[in-house]
């Protein structure tokens, strides 16, 4: 089934989310694909082909300040929280329906790693998302900044990780975070993938997120890390699709 891409730019509080669209010929169920910790939206470029192909839209975009390789946003890493990424995905969101290229309730967020952690708690409050996809997602960042960094005190102006600086607002609101608390409220459909060979994330994060939920499925890839190898993402995408099917019956 063909498909056409397109890119798209969305004004935010003087920001600017890059956006790309994968729009099918059929249909208005909608996945937004949220990339991790200093990645980009076409992480998920494959997953997003597949999907329009199989008749889906599908919206992969890069957060505003949440990569190195991200400069056309106007914000800098140092400004970039988990609170700046859940806006930009609430604005995408926000931008998709305007458009008409998806419908409230049928829409699928996808998060990977710190994605996955955005995706998750944006879901709890976000009335037109639909089903929940996470792949390996980082929910242990709340804890490791607290390991990191025990009081407000602690906290650097500023600090780098894998190459990428974080500001100091950063870790002082990650670190305020309960996880476990906020999340299991949302009430549709949610699929969780991780690796049994995470050194990132341990998969026991995910196990514990997917027995919060009304209705989750949690699925371990063995011998899998942080990050997929070639045959664990094809069939992470196998999956997701049927998922995707799953939740949006036609």
């Amino acid at each position: 089934m063909g498909y056409t891409v397109s890119q798209r730019r969305i004004a935010l509080h003087g920001r600017t989310v890059a956006a790309k669209l994968y729009v099918s010929g059929k249909g208005k169920d909608t996945a937004v694909f949220c990339h991790g910790f200093n990645g980009s939206g076409d992480d998920f470029r494959r997953e997003a082909a597949r999907l329009a192909a199989a008749g889906y839209n599908a919206c992969t975009f890069d957060f505003c300040g949440g990569s190195v390789r991200e400069a056309k946003s106007g914000f800098s890493t140092r400004q970039m929280t988990l609170g700046s990424e859940e806006e930009d995905l609430a604005a995408v969101v926000r931008f998709l329906t305007e458009e008409g290229v998806a419908r409230k309730g049928r829409i699928l967020v996808v998060g990977g790693s710190q994605g996955g952690l955005v995706a998750a708690r944006f879901a709890e409050h976000g009335k037109d998302i639909g089903a929940l996809a996470l792949l390996y997602p980082a929910l242990c960042i709340p804890d490791d900044w607290r390991r990191a960094f025990p009081s407000d005190e602690d906290v650097p102006q500023s600090h780098t990780l894998w190459g990428m600086e974080i500001g100091r607002e950063y870790f002082l609101a990650a670190r305020k975070i309960d996880v476990f608390s906020e999340l299991g409220h949302f009430a549709g459909p949610v699929f969780i993938a991780h690796g049994d060979r995470d050194e990132v994330v341990p998969f026991s994060y995910g196990e514990r997120a997917a027995k919060l939920y009304k209705s989750a499925e949690f699925v371990l890839f063995h011998g899998e890390g942080h990050g997929f190898s070639p045959q664990g993402s094809e069939k992470f995408a196998q999956l997701l699709e049927a998922f995707m099917e799953r939740a949006f019956p036609r």
